[in-house]
């Protein structure tokens, strides 16, 4: 299997080193991972309005929901000196190209089109390098929600639960009734997802933030970290034997068909129940994790320009202009189940989540409680990111106990940082 996955590996570096010499001029090639069927219809919705002004789309997607894949096809085509006109990126990951010299200076673009006034600070901080402009915010999404099939909890007697105790309980109800509990992917970034919820519903938003963003070795290594990981091994018992190694979107999939009662994953996941017609409030609930109430941690898709060997290309500023129009950040972000990078965008044509996500973002934004999200590269540097990420997942697939995951957490993050 290891070798067969190295293969495949090899093939993508291989075709994507090649790439560019089959987009034509006045196009853009746009590398990404959104190649679920929700987040391909939501894309949709970005080639039609370039096609429309005449623009021409030339598609590579890379498979792999946390974008680690795709990062490693763009390093091979950064190095061969063809580098696609954008990039989707995330976080510290669009920093990093920008401090390499990698990225085009979009300036003249947001100030263009006024993207200071109307676009949060708190995502300014992963567009912006050294006061310039070198990505175009898509959406902003939230990563601490639960998704239920209705019917499921119904048919078993189980009202939404608010708060961990309440959560374990319709977890037992659930497997004592022959139901998946939780739907999961065992991926390293699902399992850094579900533990981003988990620890700030324990260590709460000042917790979080010293662990995750101050990286405070106290914190990291205290007695609330413990009763994260200690969550993390509830939940571990509540996933079905063949959790590991799925996708994201077969785990949703899972919840929509009543094969599981819960998922816990971004609001990504909202497109797969759309994609499915699947209506919130009647086929399926959406809700912030037990004791996140009043936080959000986010991550936000950008799409990086990157430089072609001079000023900002015609289609580079046509795709940004795009990217951040009222109407496109509408209908996108309807479509992907975010929430839009625009704090002026109306909330009339999004469903019941998408109404409350806009408004759990704004009132999080407001109270100081609006993190960005470590399991998607919003709060510290990759390196850091990914040894977090080495002790989640050892821990959630039975390799350390709760005590040895804290101190091998501190040791981590220590060396890392």
């Amino acid at each position: 299997m290891r070798s067969l996955l190295k293969t495949k590996t090899a093939m993508a570096l291989a075709l994507a080193v090649s790439a560019g010499a089959a987009q034509a001029e006045g196009d853009v090639e746009v590398l990404h991972w959104w190649t679920s069927g929700g987040e391909a219809a939501a894309l949709n919705v970005l080639k039609q309005d370039l096609e429309g002004q005449g623009i021409g789309w030339t598609d590579m997607p890379v498979a792999g929901g946390g974008g680690e894949q795709a990062m490693t096809v763009l390093r091979a085509r950064v190095t061969s000196g063809n580098a696609p006109t954008a990039v989707q990126g995330l976080g510290f990951d669009i920093i990093d190209w920008a401090n390499q010299g990698a990225l085009a200076d979009l300036n003249k673009v947001a100030a263009d089109e006024g993207w200071d006034s109307v676009i949060p600070a708190a995502l300014q901080q992963f567009a912006k390098v050294d006061g310039k402009w070198v990505s175009a915010p898509v959406n902003v999404h939230s990563t601490n929600w639960v998704w239920a099939n209705k019917a499921v909890l119904d048919a078993n007697g189980i009202a939404q639960p608010t708060t961990w105790e309440e959560f374990t309980a319709a977890l037992e109800t659930l497997k004592a009734a022959g139901v998946t509990p939780i739907a999961h992917g065992g991926q390293a970034w699902q399992d850094a997802t579900v533990f981003d919820g988990v620890a700030m519903s324990v260590l709460g938003p000042d917790g979080y933030k010293a662990a995750f963003v101050d990286l405070d070795e106290a914190v990291l290594g205290g007695d609330k970290m413990k009763e994260a990981f200690d969550r993390m091994a509830v939940i571990r018992a509540n996933v079905d034997d063949n959790f590991s190694g799925r996708d994201w979107n077969l785990a949703t999939a899972m919840v929509i068909n009543g094969e599981a009662g819960f998922q816990m994953m971004g609001d990504w996941a909202k497109g797969e129940f759309l994609n499915a017609d699947k209506v919130p409030g009647q086929d399926f609930l959406c809700f912030r994790f037990p004791g996140t109430s009043e936080q959000v941690t986010f991550n936000a898709d950008q799409f990086m320009m990157f430089d072609q060997g001079g000023a900002v290309s015609k289609e580079q500023a046509a795709l940004a202009t795009a990217i951040l129009s009222p109407s496109f950040q509408s209908a996108f972000n309807v479509v992907k189940g975010s929430v839009p990078a625009r704090t002026d965008v109306s909330d009339e044509a999004f469903d019941a989540c998408g109404k409350k996500g806009m408004a759990d973002l704004a009132a999080a934004a407001s109270s100081g409680n609006l993190f960005g999200s470590m399991a998607h590269g919003h709060a510290n540097p990759a390196s850091v990111k990914n040894a977090i990420y080495d002790v989640v997942t050892a821990h959630f697939n039975g390799e350390y106990d709760s005590e040895t995951a804290v101190q091998e957490l501190v040791d981590a993050v220590s060396i890392a940082k």
